[in-house]
């Protein structure tokens, strides 16, 4: 299947890598697009946590003062169709668009739904929007303490149903020894 999905730069294989390009990323598009937004939360800055591979995807937490989100880059072209309209040459002369075609994508069993997304030095990639209202936080850290009251009280609503929800599993373990071992990188 020829998608014409771009992928970020091999160089940008470790967690630490991507981390950074990630942010400065959002920095221009901060600056560029939402830095004299009233929308925004400015107190809230810029912030990437919980960088890991989940099979052939590598994920991260990503803070900003317009949103929390969850950011799938592959490794390989997956198979999902890239519209005319995100093509790059396309993206290029086009406005900012903070969310892109809604699509699915299978990861630990499991369907997900995300937002197809495109940045000049990222390629693309799929975004999951989780809070898109940063205006009731004061600092980060209150977005991410919200964020693992969210994930416990799903983990415990789950325990209650017996159900078994592998991909969620696996995020919340790996925040889980992000916080008891004080590192962001998870």
């Amino acid at each position: 299947m020829n998608n014409h999905w771009v992928l970020p730069p091999a160089e940008w294989d470790n967690e630490q890598a991507l981390t950074d390009a990630v942010l400065a990323s959002h920095e221009e598009i901060h600056r560029r697009h939402f830095a004299n937004s009233p929308g925004v939360n400015q107190a809230l800055g810029l912030q990437v946590r919980a960088c890991r591979r989940i099979e052939q995807w590598r994920a991260l937490l990503m803070l900003t003062p317009w949103m929390l989100s969850r950011l799938w880059f592959p490794d390989q072209p997956p198979n999902i169709e890239i519209p005319r309209e995100w093509l790059p040459d396309q993206c290029a002369n086009g406005n900012y668009r903070l969310l892109g075609p809604c699509c699915s994508f299978d990861i630990l069993g499991q369907t997900q739904s995300a937002h197809l997304n495109y940045h000049a030095e990222l390629g693309h990639y799929l975004l999951q929007p989780l809070v898109l209202n940063m205006q009731p936080y004061t600092t980060a850290e209150a977005v991410f303490e919200a964020w693992n009251e969210v994930i416990r009280i799903r983990d415990e609503n789950l325990r209650k149903m017996a159900r078994d929800c592998p991909l969620q599993k696996e995020i919340s373990r790996r925040e889980l020894f992000r916080r008891m071992t004080g590192s962001d990188q998870g």
